[in-house]
């Protein structure tokens, strides 16, 4: 059991038998009552973030996580495949579990997986993914400065906007969170 008090950013815990991480944590007293816990977190199961309230003096159960590092492999219409670099074991992991994610994974790229015993519950990303364009408009000479964007298709399909003096075949860098162009890849 653990207290409501230490579930800072990125620890786990059970609430109804369903897996959260903690996203946001803030401890908010009020005059002569009890302190609160507010917390953002996402459930682990779904993939839905959750706000929760708890009194300072509650406890919640925590529960283990082991990270393992696969490779991807491919996906069809329900599952994604990943493979187990040491042991060459194919693992399935239910699209319902990486959700948008898996449009910034790419094919034999490694992935570290979060899971619950044998079960998966999410993928960790990094904050900052190298992609390159496939499909845009050419920029206009003279429009190199310019804060304005256009459309653009990216290797893995994904569509963003970037600025106009991005060409086709271009890497670009892009926050994985939002799916937006933060810089032009050296």
């Amino acid at each position: 059991m653990i207290n409501s008090t230490d579930l800072k950013n990125g620890v786990t815990f059970l609430r109804n038998d369903k897996p959260f991480r903690v996203i946001k944590y803030s401890l908010i007293k009020m005059g002569r009552g009890g302190a609160t816990v507010k917390l953002l977190a996402k459930n682990l199961e779904n993939g839905a973030n959750e706000d929760i309230s708890l009194s300072s003096n509650v406890k919640v159960e925590e529960f283990s996580t082991q990270k393992k590092r696969l490779s991807y492999l491919y996906k069809d219409a329900k599952t994604a495949f990943f493979m187990n670099p040491q042991t060459f074991e194919q693992i399935e992991v239910p699209l319902s579990v990486i959700g948008d994610e898996i449009h910034f994974i790419k094919e034999g790229s490694e992935i570290d997986v979060l899971f619950w015993g044998d079960r998966a519950l999410s993928i960790d990303l990094p904050p900052k993914i190298v992609l390159t364009v496939t499909d845009t408009t050419p920029g206009v000479k003279g429009n190199s400065t310019s804060n304005i964007y256009k459309p653009a298709t990216l290797e893995n399909g994904l569509k963003t906007k970037v600025p106009l003096f991005i060409k086709e075949g271009e890497k670009i860098r892009v926050d994985t969170r939002t799916g937006e162009y933060i810089e032009r890849a050296k």
